[in-house]
């Protein structure tokens, strides 16, 4: 009896459960036989991972970069006081319009709700002509510009928010103030829509244009779909804390216009502060022209590629003309570079140097070069590929590194490239960058040229 029971036993099949990614972040989640079936882990671990599968991606954390937890922490933050000051702003804005007031009409409170919303519409197809192309090369600066705007245009100290809450005190210039916060709005939702993947709080053109890049820069493996799903769940969290944590805010401080400013200004500024924080966080692996003027810079010095973390302590995340008191004595290459120089806007001289150089040293390029005055503009042949905008910006990084050091710069810069050029690439990629584009405004004005005979083009 004992012996058959024992032979029983060894025909006993036991299944494991597992769970995780990958092979190599696996857990075991049950151990299942023919008689039972034994979780590992407590009903309250259960728990837990089932709801943080609707917040996070599948995979998690194996699944997204390092920088993603950060960066959605101090975005959630900044989104959570988005919510709060809108509902201060909200109440100012409807009061403003008339709402409980005998003397107010309805077609009166559409019509002036219609040109706040006109103008920023307008708005945004004014901002796409003149910056459209400009968003993903500067995708940290942008965030922050996009938010400053949505603070001036709904409820924050800058522009869109303040309005809404200025627009009350100046009731004679109700109209113009709305629709001035509403404008501020609409380029925030452009940047944030159409730039990278930045932020889940969208109320302005800037806020749509940031997404799409960051989103499969935090994809790991190719779940860029997920992430944005993630984060669709993530903003409803978000909104729903927020909107009750404002509608007891509003509350509270009715009639005291001296707590509502101060509760105003002070989620401003903490949402101002969150969203350095979350920009900071990020570690972008392509190559815009800061990042590549730091890198080359850097290399012609100590012959190495520094790495993304490094590259993101160093580069500047506010505009130039808000950082520049703190660069007042040093001038990055980058700034020194003019990409994409529309031919016939040159000169004479400049027209004769250029040929006299094409001749000379770029017959082999698809890029021609020129220095005036320190500044290195840039022609791009008309049949040149992302590759050679990438190669021609180097070049001209390199000139504009020689510009004070060396009387003949194309030989010299020239000499630099055909020896490092190459090894420059091998060692960015080998560090993690990603080396088949340059991130830049789109390159409108092109040329071809041609040298020698006239049958002898430059290809």
């Amino acid at each position: 009896m004992e012996a058959e029971e024992r032979k029983k036993k060894s025909r006993e099949v036991t299944v494991e459960e597992w769970s995780g990614s990958s092979s190599s972040k696996l857990s075991r989640t049950a151990t299942i036989t023919s008689l039972s079936i034994q979780r590992s882990g407590s009903q309250f671990t259960h728990v837990w991972r089932r709801i943080l599968q609707a917040f996070v991606p599948e995979g998690f954390p194996s699944s997204v970069t390092p920088d993603y937890v950060p960066f959605q922490f101090w975005d959630s933050l900044q989104g959570l006081s988005t919510y709060i000051r809108t509902m201060l702003s909200t109440q100012a804005l409807l009061s403003a319009i008339g709402v409980g007031e005998k003397s107010a009409t309805v077609i009166g409170a559409t019509f002036q709700w219609f040109l706040r919303d006109l103008t920023g519409m307008l708005g945004g197809v004014v901002f796409t002509f003149y910056q459209g192309s400009n968003l993903d090369s500067n995708a940290k600066m942008w965030r922050l510009v996009a938010d400053l705007m949505n603070d001036l245009g709904d409820d924050c100290i800058c522009w869109g928010m303040l309005m809404d809450l200025v627009s009350p005190l100046f009731p004679s210039a109700f109209v113009f103030i709305v629709c001035i916060g509403s404008l501020s709005r609409s380029f925030r939702k452009y940047i944030l829509s159409n730039c990278m993947y930045f932020g889940k709080h969208d109320t302005g053109v800037a806020s749509g244009a940031t997404r799409a890049a960051l989103t499969q820069h935090f994809a790991l493996q190719n779940n860029a779909a997920d992430i944005a799903a993630k984060e669709g769940s993530q903003e409803t969290l978000a909104t729903m804390v927020g909107m009750a944590f404002g509608m007891l805010l509003a509350r509270i401080t009715v009639g005291h216009s001296v707590a509502i400013w101060f509760s105003f200004l002070s989620l401003t500024m903490f949402h101002m502060y969150a969203n350095y924080k979350a920009v900071r966080c990020l570690i972008l692996t392509t190559l815009n022209s800061e990042r590549t003027s730091i890198l080359l810079e850097n290399f012609m010095k100590t012959g190495q590629v520094m790495s993304p973390q490094q590259v993101s302590k160093m580069e500047n995340v506010l505009p130039l003309w808000a950082s520049s008191w703190s660069l007042k004595n040093t001038k990055s290459l980058y700034t020194q570079i003019n990409l994409g120089v529309r031919v016939s806007s040159l000169d004479r001289l400049e027209m004769t140097d250029l040929l006299r150089s094409a001749e000379s040293h770029y017959k082999k390029a698809k890029y021609l070069l020129l220095e005036r005055k320190g500044i290195i503009s840039v022609i791009t042949h008309k049949d040149s590929t992302a590759s050679d905008v990438l190669q021609s910006f180097i070049h001209a990084l390199v000139m504009a590194n020689l510009v004070e050091k060396s009387g003949s710069i194309h030989s010299e810069s020239q000499s630099w490239m055909d020896k490092h050029y190459q090894v420059f690439l091998l060692k960015l990629q080998s560090s993690g960058w990603k080396t088949e584009r340059l991130l830049s405004p789109s390159i409108i004005w092109r040329a071809n040229w041609i040298c020698g005979s006239s049958d002898e083009k430059i290809d």
